[in-house]
């Protein structure tokens, strides 16, 4: 048979409960009080019950807002009354759960009265009740947590403060209680780490860090669940909150840091902090960044094996940061960032090479130069240490990498082409490397105008001059683009003849008619600087084969001297008085053994004009001649050379060039024992038709392009390219005519002897210029 409450409570005290007057419900509670005492002593829990659904449901749920201030204060003073009796019996404790899973729900819904006193009441008693209860009423903690969270941000201060009362109470049981479940509470903590109210952010950090403090709950274990929460926190509004979350995280990485040192700390998840914070380290908030970073740093260090999986994720995070704008998540991030260098994790625990060659790749497209250059760096690291696992990417980033070669810092060119290098070992990336690098420069002018010296010359000292020279010559002798051929030859003559790192090629060279290796060297340069005139030119007397030099000169036809070859010969000319032609000069002094290079020499001379003034014209097209003072720089030397033994040496019959001595610098004062036969075994005869078959060649690939312009005077007309072709043109002079190579002091005419006539010479010492005989 139901319990009938109101037979157990006087209708009075009914009506006290639900008294506008805070007083009379008070005195109220106290009646319903000694009422569960009395029900409590006499083990009536059946009435008891009854009490409390009374008091549930007729008030704390009435539509009455006394009665439900009275239905709280009344479920409050229930609590009070049985936890009282709790002494003489036992059995009450049992009891107890069961009657305050109906005492606290009530009370905990009342936290969403719309009335404002309402939800103060509510605080109070539950106040009240947790004082009493204590440890039993941890089971209800979740649903009191989230009912307490929610009206930490309510709208009446009065509300406030009696939760901040409450919530401190709460707090302290849960501090010395044994049966508080961590498990089960962080997941609600989780959910609402997302809130962006002030006050429930306070009071969640406030939470953490109390239930942090307490030495039997293991927090650090469930970090990554409310770790980021906790980031999110750091760019607050609030200065006091941001504050108190890097407080909290500060103390949560102390803690991380002191952890027992072995592979794998225990409670301590790397992986999935690494996740969060490789995402907030590109956070828009400057707080948020250097945390993250400072963060990432420890982890590097401490992280071990379980970190190996993620090394990809990190160094995307990090390689941004380099470049950022805040001067100390620069320095950290440089500092993590060569830590990850250092290290060598293995492919099989995880550690994902092409991932993070991929994000490398990536940021080589930064804006910003120092994040380019350690992506760089990183490619380059894995090139060193997993060339196996590395190799089967190159394809995919072949192209970036040679992109790269553009860049405006130097640096990273030069560890562009350090990588390249690396996987140019093979013969076959060596092959692709230098024809993918000679497409380049024939699509971006501004690659060959910029960097084809500080490439040519890095790929020389890293792979070998020669191995480099050899392959060029072998795939430019191939080339279609006849003009791109003669561009890119007169780019790598010059340097040649000028490069610090091409001393041992040019040494190489200077034995082209004394030992096997410089003729085998000649010989496989010599078919593709045919495409120049001026430099095969040079390339001969860089191998001292005067005889063939003075045969290209003599058959020059009248269409081969057009400005561009002018240009060209004003740059030998001055190359000529640098130290790299010192043994030329030299050879000088001795004209009657070196008759071939003193015709030469003459030879260039007369092909040089006395006065610019008849191509002024071309000074708009950046084509600025200075013919004059080459040839009083080269007329000066000449002038030098003895002039007793020039003159025997001009009025000798012109000699076959194998009846001359063979005189060649070499490193050695004995000459070898094959000198003479290698420098017979030389075809001059078939090397002559084959610079004239090849520049027959080029005359026909000029002429099948479109003219330029046509307002030349006639007597300077010669065949010019398209549109692109100019450009490439304009590239390759500007680049001729640039301060790369040093230029002497100009020579001032200082007498009228100084000025060229027929008679200067006389009739002995005028040179031979006649086409010598080919033997």
């Amino acid at each position: 048979m139901a319990i009938v409450a109101s037979t157990i409570v006087p209708t009075s005290v009914q009506r006290g409960l639900s008294d506008k007057l805070y007083e009379k419900r008070k005195n109220a509670a106290l009646e319903i009080e000694g009422i569960t005492k009395k029900l409590a002593a006499s083990g009536d829990h059946d009435k008891i019950a009854a009490l409390i659904k009374m008091l549930t449901d007729d008030f704390t749920y009435s539509a009455q807002v006394h009665n439900r201030k009275g239905g709280l204060i009344g479920l409050a003073a229930v609590t009070v009354g049985l936890t009282t009796e709790a002494g003489p019996h036992l059995d009450l404790k049992y009891f107890m759960s069961d009657h305050l899973e109906n005492i606290i729900p009530p009370v905990v819904n009342s936290f969403l009265d719309h009335d404002s006193r309402v939800r103060y009441y509510a605080c109070e008693a539950l106040y009240n009740i947790a004082k009493v209860v204590r440890g039993e009423f941890i089971v209800f903690f979740n649903r009191i947590f989230d009912a307490l969270c929610k009206l930490s941000a309510d709208s009446d201060a009065n509300v406030q403060s009696a939760a901040h009362l409450l919530d401190r109470l709460i707090k302290d049981i849960v501090t010395e209680s044994d049966s508080f479940s961590i498990e089960e509470f962080v997941p609600l903590l989780k959910e609402r780490m997302n809130v962006l109210s002030p006050y429930v952010r306070q009071f969640l950090v406030g939470w953490i860090t109390v239930l942090d403090s307490v030495p039997d709950i293991a927090m650090i274990g469930f970090l990554p669940d409310f770790l980021d929460g906790l980031f999110n926190m750091l760019s607050d509004s609030s200065l006091e909150i941001r504050q108190q979350a890097d407080a909290a995280l500060s103390e949560f990485l102390y803690e991380i840091k002191n952890s027992p040192v072995s592979p794998n700390p225990p409670n301590v998840d790397y992986g999935r902090m690494a996740e969060i914070l490789v995402r907030r380290c590109g956070s828009t908030d400057e707080f948020t960044r250097l945390t993250a970073v400072i963060w990432v740093n420890e982890f590097v260090n401490l992280g071990g094996d379980q970190l190996v999986a993620h090394y990809a994720d990190i160094v995307g995070a990090i390689l941004p940061c380099i470049s950022d704008k805040e001067e100390k998540i620069r320095a950290i991030a440089s500092e993590t960032n060569k830590e990850l260098r250092k290290l060598k994790p293995d492919p099989s625990e995880g550690f994902d090479v092409g991932k993070v060659l991929q994000i490398a790749r990536r940021e080589l497209n930064s804006y910003h130069g120092p994040t380019r250059i350690e992506a760089m760096r990183w490619i380059q690291n894995l090139v060193l240490k997993y060339q196996n696992e590395i190799i089967i990417h190159m394809d995919d980033i072949f192209i970036s990498l040679l992109s790269s070669l553009s860049d405006p810092l130097e640096e990273l060119v030069l560890l562009v082409l350090e990588v390249h290098a690396c996987v140019a070992q093979e013969t076959r990336h060596f092959t692709d490397l230098l024809t993918h690098l000679l497409c380049n420069f024939k699509s971006n002018n501004y690659l060959l105008e910029k960097r084809g010296p500080l490439i040519v010359q890095r790929l020389c000292k890293l792979l070998g001059a020669e191995r480099v020279y050899c392959e060029f010559s072998a795939i430019l002798g191939k080339e279609s683009d006849l003009g791109f051929a003669d561009t890119m030859i007169q780019v790598l003559n010059l340097i040649l003849v000028t490069s610090a790192e091409l001393s041992g090629l040019r040494a190489t060279l200077r034995q082209a008619l004394v030992n096997s290796s410089g003729k085998e060297l000649f010989l496989s340069l010599y078919p593709s600087w045919c495409h120049s005139s001026m430099a095969t030119i040079t390339i001969c007397f860089l191998a001292q084969a005067y005889y063939l030099a003075n045969c290209i000169i003599q058959s020059l036809k009248e269409e081969d001297i057009d400005i561009r070859f002018l240009v060209h010969l004003d740059k030998l000319v001055r190359l000529l008085e640098t130290p790299i032609f010192s043994y030329l000069r030299l050879q000088l002094l001795e004209p009657e053994k070196h008759t071939w290079l003193v015709k030469c020499l003459y030879g260039l001379l007369m092909l040089l004009p006395q006065t610019p003034d008849l191509y002024s014209k071309t000074s708009d097209e950046g084509f600025i001649s200075k013919q004059r003072l080459a040839f009083k720089i080269l007329r000066t030397r000449l002038k030098t050379v003895p002039m007793s033994r020039l003159s025997d040496a001009m009025a000798q019959p012109s000699p076959a060039h194998n009846s001359i001595p063979i005189r060649t610098e070499d490193d050695s004062c004995n000459p070898r024992q094959d000198t003479a036969s290698i420098y017979h075994s030389i075809n001059f005869q078939a090397q002559l038709d084959q610079f004239v078959q090849k520049q027959e060649q080029q005359h026909q690939f000029a002429k099948s392009k479109l003219p330029l312009t046509d307002d030349l005077d006639s007597g300077l007309k010669s065949s010019r390219p398209s549109a692109q072709e100019a450009v490439r043109e304009f590239t390759m002079m500007k680049y001729l005519t640039n301060t790369y190579v040093p230029k002497p002091d100009p020579i001032e005419v200082t007498s009228t002897e100084d000025v060229l006539s027929p008679e200067a010479y006389g009739p002995h010492s005028a040179p031979n210029l006649r086409h010598p005989d080919i033997m």
